[in-house]
């Protein structure tokens, strides 16, 4: 599965989009500008798009309470976003949502969701519509290693497989359960190991190699498309920030951290490979994020000049008349 240079560019603007956005986030946090409990995703961007580069506006996305990568993978408006975690009528979810139950159901991102593993049983769900209206539609569910504990994983991932649903199950492995190593919690050496348990593939792959997530990725859903049943992927990455804008981290070493900017940027990788692989150019990459990090003050300004809710919305989209 080849990718055309259109497409390349697209994957390298989409991973930098969601590192400007991130990065951003945290700035304004500091600074006073935006309150909230936000989980930044920055550092786990091959993933999310090289998933995502699989899919269309008809496939489904669930995520996790750290989402902001997915949606901006899956092509929600930065803007909504943006206007969304700063509580404003002109956010995805009119300001309702905020950074943890964000979504644009248009786009197929079902929405975060601040339960862990919670998203997974609403992807299965949707890959059951999917099988059931017809056609080609596949679900992802995107989740952590803790999440791989919870019993809700565990029951769908036995009736996806029951019924060969069009799903694949995406553990983004960041080492961490909050502050807990992987290690200690989960009780095998890979989350995929799982896999067996309930007859679907599983294997392991660097999540922080855009390229490698790619193509297994690519062949799960494939597989998924063509009616065969789920897959579960475990892709090893690792998260820049804490688990949350103003964890000290005290838990893993600042060497460790230090060692996977410098050694493992998914960013730098994929600048690696394409320029060297003359794919890409240096400069274009530039002409990127330049356009990104204009694209992102743009969102800002967009959300901080946004109206707030009224008193009057207050109960608008609570409930639904049959």
């Amino acid at each position: 599965m080849e990718l055309t240079r259109e497409q390349l560019i697209d994957a390298y603007r989409r991973m930098r989009l969601i590192r400007g956005f991130e990065d951003k986030l945290n700035e304004l946090v500091m600074a006073g500008r935006l309150s909230g409990f936000l989980h930044l995703y920055a550092g786990e961007e091959a993933v999310a798009v090289g998933v995502a580069a699989h899919l269309t506006d008809r496939d489904y996305f669930s995520s996790t309470h750290r989402g902001h990568g997915h949606c901006i993978a899956k092509g929600v408006d930065i803007n909504g976003m943006m206007a969304e975690l700063f509580g404003r009528a002109t956010g995805t979810c009119k300001g309702k949502g905020g950074s943890m139950h964000i979504a644009d159901v248009d786009k197929g991102m079902l929405g975060a969701n601040g339960i862990v593993g919670a998203g997974i049983p609403i992807a299965v769900g949707a890959a059951l519509t999917a099988k059931t209206r017809g056609g080609d539609s596949v679900s992802v569910a995107f989740f952590g290693d803790g999440a791989s504990n919870q019993g809700a994983f565990h029951e769908v991932a036995n009736m996806a497989a029951l019924w060969k649903l069009p799903v694949v199950f995406v553990c983004e492995n960041n080492g961490y359960g909050e502050a807990t190593p992987a290690e200690f919690a989960v009780s095998v050496p890979n989350v995929a190991d799982r896999a067996s348990a309930y007859g679907m593939p599983g294997l392991v792959a660097n999540g922080m190699d855009f390229f490698e997530v790619y193509a297994e990725a690519g062949e799960a859903i494939e597989r998924a498309r063509r009616g065969e049943g789920p897959s579960l992927l475990e892709f090893k990455t690792y998260r820049y920030y804490g688990h949350f804008v103003g964890d000290n981290t005290a838990y893993r070493l600042k060497e460790e951290e230090e060692a996977m900017r410098r050694d493992h940027d998914p960013l730098t990788g994929f600048e690696e490979q394409t320029v060297s692989g003359g794919l890409l150019s240096a400069d274009e990459l530039r002409e990127v994020d330049a356009a990104v990090a204009d694209e992102i003050e743009q969102a800002v300004k967009f959300a901080e000049e946004s109206p707030s809710p009224t008193p009057e919305d207050l109960l608008a989209d609570v409930y639904v008349r049959y």
